[in-house]
């Protein structure tokens, strides 16, 4: 299988050498990596030039999309902008973060979930932070999930759920669409992923009612978004995370926002989400 990987970044002078590195180094050879640019201002080019001048699969492009650090928003735009001057001949599209990095067996091991079966979309290994000298699993989402700084899609996935969309929101969105067309999504809870960068810490101040926008546009409904409000709030251990996202729920309903799915999609996303709901319940 042919592996393209998209890294769009901005101002990540700090970790984008490692992230790379750890990119060339992989078991599993890589077909094509395009680094995204997208109006950085510190040193992350020249950080990486050395790799682009010895590694002829690895190259570079400068944008500037002006969307300031809103969650999906920019690092979408950057993905899809990358996206459009590479060629479809690849397998596995990836779209990683700046950093991270990758165990040495990630992609090989990656590859295998594709292999075993026809049916596997989406397939990723699970994030750990740094915290008091220790790696430890990022709890901002389930072990279940495909983060976003670590995403792989099988190519006819990716083409089925529409790539990827310039919202926040994008990154659970895409593995609901993927489930909806029949994909199934895996996660080797095995597969540690050093995420050298905490979720959220360069976002901007608007971005904090952003999240209960994301739930309006997936169409979660007025319950099931209380719930995942609780949820999320629950794991940051932030009441005010809770407000928050309850405000921009409400501005997004009473602004109208563009919706990320149909209404077809929007029921089949209640209905998975429902009974995950009731199998934890049960269990």
């Amino acid at each position: 299988m042919d592996v393209y990987i998209i890294i769009p970044f901005h101002n990540e002078e700090k970790y984008i050498e490692s992230t790379v590195k750890s990119i060339v180094e992989q078991s599993y050879p890589v077909k094509k990596l395009l680094l995204v640019n997208d109006n950085s201002t510190d040193k992350s080019s020249s950080k990486i030039d050395i790799y682009l001048k010895e590694y002829s699969w690895i190259s570079k492009i400068d944008i500037n999309s002006n969307n300031n650090h809103i969650p999906g928003k920019k690092v979408i735009n950057a993905f899809n902008q990358g996206l459009k001057i590479m060629d479809s001949n690849y397998d596995i599209i990836c779209k990683f973060d700046a950093d991270i990095i990758l165990p040495k067996n990630y992609l090989e091991k990656v590859i295998l979930e594709y292999n075993k079966d026809p049916l596997v979309g989406m397939v990723s290994g699970i994030l750990h932070i740094k915290k008091n000298d220790k790696w430890i699993f990022e709890k901002v989402s389930s072990k279940k999930h495909v983060r976003g700084p670590i995403k792989s899609y099988k190519k006819e996935c990716f083409k089925e759920i529409g790539g990827l969309k310039e919202s926040i929101g994008w990154d659970t969105v895409d593995v609901l669409l993927a489930k909806y067309n029949k994909w199934k999504v895996v996660t080797n809870e095995n597969l540690i992923v050093k995420h050298l960068k905490p979720t959220g810490l360069n976002y901007n101040k608007s971005a904090k009612y952003l999240q209960g926008e994301a739930l309006y546009k997936m169409r979660f409904g007025i319950v099931l978004s209380l719930l995942s409000a609780i949820k999320r709030a629950y794991n940051l251990r932030s009441i005010t995370y809770l407000i928050f996202i309850k405000i921009g729920y409400i501005i997004a309903v009473f602004s109208a926002k563009k919706r990320m799915v149909s209404e077809k999609e929007g029921v089949f996303i209640r209905k998975i989400i429902w009974e995950n709901i009731f199998k934890k319940v049960i269990s």
